[in-house]
C-alpha cells in the first residue's frame, strides 16, 4: 500500500468522488467530520492540514486527515472541534495504523473522538467514551412518545414552558433550515456571552474558528451542508443551532439562546423542535457529541461510541509524547462515567464550575 500526503485543496474531483463513495458504503463513517466538504473547508484556513491518500495497486483505498500539532505530533483535522475522527476507507479495508502513522512524517497521532469500528486503531485506544444520540429512523412521534415514558417530567416541563413563553414573549416559530445571516451573527454573539459565563475558553477568539464556520454556513451540498435552524418568538430570534449535515447525519455542533430567555427553558425547546422538524431536511440521526451536559443524556434514546488515545511510531519522541497523554485519558473516562452514572454528581459538578467562575471573575482573571 502506498501512501501519499496531500493539502486538502490538492484533491482532485476523483478523489473527492472515491471519499463520498467510501462514506456512503460504510455507515459508520457517515459523520459530516468525515466529509471532504470539512477536511477541504478546514485546509483553507490551517495551513497545517493534510490528507494522506492511501492507495492499493491503481486503486485509492482510503483517506486520512490530519494536522500537525506542538511538538510535532499529529492531530485530527480541526482538532478540538470535532466529535468524529479517523480514516475513511472503503469497505473491509485493512491498515497498519504505526506505519500509516510512520508514513504520514509523524512520531505520534492522538485522537479522542475516534470512530469506533475502526479495528487497526483499536490497541491504542486507552478509553471509550459515549456520544448520546437522538435518532429519529422511526419518526419524531416514536421519539417523543418513548422521550414521555423516559423522562414525563422533562417534557411537561418544557411544554408548559413553551406556552408561558408563547403567552408572553410572542407566537414561537422554529425554522429547520435558515439562511437568516442576522439569526447567525445572534447565534455567534450568544455563544461568546456563554463561554464568558461559564468560564470556558472563547474559541471564537480564533478567527480562523469564525471563518470556518462562516464558510460552512454558506456552504450546501446534497451529500454535505451547514444546517442552521432558529426557534423565534414573534420573530425574534431567541435560540439557534448551527451544525454539520453528512447524509442523513446531523452533527450537533453550536447551540446558544438568548440568555434572556433562559428561565424558558429556550435551549430545550429549540432541540426538541429541532428533532421535529430537520428530519424535513432529511436528517435522521442527530449525533450530540461527547460531554457532560445533561440535557444530552435526558433527550438521547441511544449512544454512539468514540474512542481515546495516541499512536505511536516507536520512536523516543513518540513514546515521550503518549506517555501523559494515556493516563490523562484513562482518568478522564472513568470520571465522566462516574458522573454521568450520579445524577447528584451532575449538580455537584455545576455548583464547582459556577464557584471556579466566581472566583476567577473575583481576582480579575
Amino acid at each position: 500500500m502506498r501512501v501519499s500526503v496531500v493539502r486538502p485543496g490538492e484533491l482532485g474531483p476523483d478523489d473527492i468522488a472515491s471519499w463520498r463513495a467510501m462514506q456512503s458504503s460504510t455507515p459508520s463513517l457517515a459523520s459530516p467530520f468525515l466529509s471532504p466538504e470539512f477536511t477541504i473547508a478546514v485546509g483553507e484556513f490551517r495551513p497545517g492540514a493534510r490528507v494522506a491518500v492511501l492507495s492499493d495497486g491503481p486503486d485509492v483505498a482510503g483517506f486520512f486527515p490530519f494536522e500537525r500539532g506542538r511538538l510535532g505530533a499529529g492531530l485530527p483535522i480541526a482538532a478540538g472541534m470535532t466529535d468524529c475522527q479517523g480514516l475513511i476507507h472503503a469497505p473491509g479495508g485493512q491498515w497498519d495504523a504505526r506505519e500509516l502513522v510512520r508514513r504520514c512524517g509523524l512520531p505520534a497521532w492522538r485522537f479522542d473522538h475516534l470512530e469506533a469500528s475502526q479495528q487497526p486503531f483499536e490497541r491504542y485506544r486507552t478509553g471509550v467514551e459515549r456520544s448520546p444520540i437522538i435518532d429519529l429512523s422511526n419518526g419524531f412521534d416514536a421519539y417523543y412518545e418513548k422521550l414521555g415514558t423516559q423522562a414525563p417530567q422533562l417534557c411537561r416541563n418544557t411544554e408548559r414552558k413553551a406556552r408561558k413563553l408563547e403567552r408572553e414573549a410572542g407566537e414561537l416559530r422554529f425554522v429547520a433550515d435558515s439562511d437568516d445571516i442576522s439569526a447567525f451573527r445572534s447565534l455567534l454573539t450568544w455563544k461568546r456571552a456563554q463561554h464568558r459565563r461559564t468560564g470556558q475558553f472563547d474559541i471564537f477568539a480564533w478567527s480562523w474558528v469564525t471563518g470556518l464556520i462562516e464558510t460552512l454556513f454558506s456552504t450546501r451540498g446534497d451529500s454535505f451542508s451547514g444546517l442552521f435552524s432558529v426557534l423565534y418568538a414573534a420573530d425574534v430570534p431567541i435560540a439557534a443551532h448551527f451544525g454539520l449535515r453528512g447524509g442523513d447525519t446531523l452533527a450537533h455542533w453550536f447551540p446558544a439562546y438568548d440568555a434572556e430567555f433562559s428561565r424558558y427553558s429556550a435551549g430545550l425547546i429549540m432541540h426538541l423542535r429541532m428533532a421535529e422538524f430537520t428530519p424535513a431536511a432529511g436528517v435522521r440521526v442527530i449525533d450530540m457529541g461527547t460531554g457532560l451536559q445533561r440535557y444530552k443524556d435526558e433527550l438521547k434514546n441511544g449512544d454512539l461510541f468514540v474512542g481515546v488515545g495516541i499512536v505511536t511510531t516507536g520512536s523516543l519522541r513518540g513514546a515521550v509524547l503518549a506517555t501523559a497523554p494515556r493516563a490523562r485519558a484513562a482518568a478522564r473516562g472513568r470520571v465522566i462515567e462516574v458522573v454521568r452514572r450520579h445524577p447528584v454528581l451532575h449538580g455537584a459538578a455545576g455548583w464547582l464550575r459556577a464557584k471556579y467562575r466566581q472566583a476567577r471573575s473575583g481576582h480579575g482573571h
